[in-house]
Parts: structure tokens; C-alpha cells; sequence
């Protein structure tokens, strides 16, 4: 748990409420660290004094916060109600709960799911109480999963079943990270055969953004990292050329291209400031398509654009979440690529972590050291 930015992470002992209706008790097997979780340490995505005068946002109650958001485990108990999911079950989490009922939902689009309002919230969606408290204070946990705690109460939303065959570690990838990136490049970008694609940002979600440009159709596929690892990595994982930044990918692509200049552009970076955008723009062709997966700091509002030259030359800027995948397809599709051998998800797990090194696995995270971290529970054996 986090008592606020700037904090270390805490392993504390929880008290957890049984499920109530509509909601499992889930123990946890595997969770993946992220750089989103990394965001709250940092205080990326909490709004910052001047953001809240200035948009009337209330100012927001997150800490004390549980984190956590990549994660698979074993199902242990059901409410009343539960139809999805029973004792015994192997699931993954989603970050996004999926109702199935909502406008959304309905229209193919459960990424935007109206229950993820509640994500930020410490009540259950379900029925607007508390499942998780330290002492006399109750805790929020992100995106309504906490995947940092041997155990978890979640919303039956939020946890897709999965084969029991499938690793803990590629489920628990496969809830985040790997969706993300993969849809990014895919769906959001929209790649076709023959296009060149840049990725800004070879982490554990950018990696994923190779993997779907190249099974997408890609020719070409560029990735820019400022870590020689991470760019030596992304030749596994689909790269075709990389750069170290996206001042040195220009001439690259202006070459690879014939002045055309790429057809998609992905921006999957941790931490996105806002002047990388304009050159991911100059790095994009006319007509093309940029997206943007990475998380721009409160504290970085304003965008530097040429509007002129992004209608002269319809160019399209977008915004991404969970790489415009749907969970509840997306999760079993991308498991099944990845039991036939085509999607990489062993590769993506640079080292296993204890919960008691959870600092440790941020630090790595943030030095650049890893693709991707995961927390091994002890008792992540299936009794």
C-alpha cells in the first residue's frame, strides 16, 4: 500500500470483508508491476492544486491506496449472485470492469465501460461500501483490484476465467499490459499490411505495441527507446530498426520511407510530456494516425500543436485506453495466441519479485532495467 506521492511502498496487513453480492474473493497468484501503479508514487495522475482551481475538480481522496492492477489468481469464495466464475476458477484481472449492459458495453466498446468511474473510488461498484480496511481507515485500491495482497475482493466485473493450463505470469500480463499495447498498435492505430509503424517507448506495454504492428502486417517497425536494453529487446519482439530517440527516428524514417514517413505512430512512453507529441506528429505522414497510450503528468495540461498543419495534412492525434480492446475477448484471444506460439509473453518477464521487494521492483521499473516485473505470491500453487 502507498500513504501518498512521494512515499514508499508499505506491506501492511489488510482487513478484508467477505464478498457481497455480485463480488469473489480471489488469492492472488501473480502481479504484474506497471508504470501506471508507478504514476501514484510519482503523482503523475493526481491532480495538482492549480488543475483542480481551474477545472472545479474536487479535490480527490486516493490515499491510503492498495495498488496493484495486473494480476491472476485463483477464485476462493463467490457472493450471492455470481454467475461468470466458481470456487476453484483460475481468472485474470481487469483494470476495466466490462457490466455487458451499459451503452458502451453493448456498442463493443467495454474500455469504456460506464463502471470505470468507479475506479478511483474506495467503494465497491456493486453496492457502494467498503471491502478493504487499515485500522479504522478504509483503502482505495486502483482501478478497484489491488493486486498488490495475497488476497482480493473484487467485483465479479473485473475478473475473466481463464484455462487452467494458462501461467499465472502470462494471465496476469495479458490483464494490462500486454492488451494495451497490443491493441494500441492494432485496433486504435488501425495498422494495415505494408505499413511503417513507430513505437515511442519499448516498456512492457510498448514491447506489445511491436508484437501487434508486425502480426498486424507491418513492413516496417520502428522502436525508440533511450535504453540501449530495451532497444536491443524490441528486435525480439518485432523491431525492425530502432532509434534512441525520436529525434534521431526522423531521418531514420524519412529514409526507411522515401520521405512518405510512417503510417502509425504509437506513443507508449511511462511517462509522456507533452513535447514529445509535436515530434510524434512530424514523425507521422500525412493521413496518418497517432496514438497516445502513455500517461502526461496533472501537472503538464497544456499540448504544443500545430493545428494548421494537422488539418492541412489529416492527421489524426488519439486518445487510447487499454488499447481499445475489449477484456472479456481480448484477455482469451491473446491467451490463445500466445498457447499456439504467437504472441511472446515468457520473454516480457525480466525478473520475479518477493511482495517485501516491491520497492525494488519499482526502482528497476523506473532505471529501465526491466520489461516487465512480476510479484510472485508464496502460495501461488494452486492448493
Amino acid at each position: 500500500m502507498l500513504r501518498g506521492v512521494g512515499e514508499d511502498w508499505e506491506v501492511r496487513e489488510v482487513v478484508l470483508d467477505p464478498p457481497h453480492a455480485g463480488e469473489v474473493l480471489v488469492r492472488m497468484a501473480v502481479a504484474g508491476v506497471c508504470h501506471s501503479d508507478d504514476h501514484l508514487a510519482t503523482g503523475d495522475v493526481v491532480p495538482t492544486p492549480e488543475v483542480l482551481a481551474a477545472t472545479g475538480m474536487p479535490a480527490p481522496d486516493w490515499f491510503p491506496v492498495l495498488g496493484g492492477h495486473e494480476g491472476a489468481g485463483v477464485v476462493e469464495e463467490v457472493g450471492p449472485g455470481v454467475t461468470a466464475v466458481r470456487p476453484g476458477d483460475h481468472v485474470a484481472m481487469s483494470f476495466i470492469p466490462a457490466c455487458g449492459r451499459c451503452r458502451f458495453c453493448v456498442n463493443g466498446q467495454s474500455y469504456i465501460c460506464d463502471a470505470g468511474a468507479s475506479l478511483f473510488a474506495k467503494e465497491m461498484p456493486s453496492d457502494g461500501t467498503c471491502r478493504r480496511h487499515l485500522g479504522d481507515e478504509n483503502l482505495l485500491a486502483y482501478g478497484q483490484l489491488g493486486t498488490f495482497a495475497e488476497y482480493a475482493v473484487l467485483s465479479e466485473m473485473s475478473v475473466i476465467k481463464i484455462d487452467d493450463a494458462i501461467p499465472f505470469h502470462a494471465a496476469s500480463l495479458v490483464s494490462c499490459g500486454v492488451s494495451t499495447g497490443w491493441g494500441s498498435a492494432t485496433i486504435s492505430a488501425g495498422t494495415e499490411p505494408g505499413d511503417t509503424v513507430v513505437v515511442l517507448g519499448t516498456g512492457g506495454v510498448g514491447m506489445n505495441a511491436l508484437q501487434g504492428a508486425r502480426a498486424a502486417g507491418a513492413t516496417y517497425v520502428v522502436g525508440v527507446d533511450p535504453v540501449e536494453y530495451k532497444r536491443d529487446s524490441a528486435k525480439i519482439f518485432g523491431a525492425t530498426h530502432t532509434a534512441a530517440s525520436a529525434e534521431e527516428a526522423l531521418p531514420l524514417v524519412s529514409e526507411i520511407t522515401a520521405g512518405v514517413m510512417a503510417d502509425r505512430v504509437v506513443v507508449t512512453v511511462g511517462v509522456l510530456h507533452v513535447d514529445l507529441i509535436p515530434l510524434a506528429l512530424r514523425l507521422l505522414r500525412k493521413g496518418g494516425t497517432c496514438v497516445l497510450t502513455g500517461i502526461t503528468p496533472f501537472s503538464e495540461p497544456l499540448v504544443p500543436l500545430i493545428l494548421q498543419e494537422m488539418v492541412l495534412s489529416a492527421k489524426q492525434l488519439k486518445g487510447v485506453l487499454y488499447g481499445g480492446m475489449n477484456p472479456r475477448t481480448s484477455v482469451p484471444t491473446l491467451l490463445s495466441m500466445y498457447r499456439a506460439g504467437a504472441l511472446k509473453l515468457d520473454e516480457l518477464v525480466t525478473r520475479h519479485y518477493r511482495l517485501d521487494q516491491i520497492n525494488e521492483a519499482f526502482a528497476d521499473l523506473r532505471e529501465g532495467r526491466n520489461i516487465r516485473g512480476v510479484i510472485d505470491f508464496a502460495h501461488a500453487v494452486p492448493a
